[in-house]
């Protein structure tokens, strides 16, 4: 499997937490799910270019 997949699954599930604690109105942990949802468009940022490439390249990594 696509390391940028791994580590997308990873940093998802890592912000759970903090999702629950911004709903009940912690402000730190809505900065964290903030930050960490910017990590997650760079990842899949990376992971949408790693396709494009295996599709260009004929499905061969």
């Amino acid at each position: 499997m696509s390391q940028n997949y791994d580590q997308l699954i990873a940093t998802v599930s890592a912000v759970r937490e903090d999702i629950e604690r911004a709903e009940t109105g912690n402000k730190a942990a809505c900065a964290r799910v903030r930050k960490s949802m910017q990590e997650v468009k760079g990842i899949a940022q990376d992971l949408r270019k790693e396709m494009l490439e295996l599709r260009d390249s004929g499905g061969k990594s």
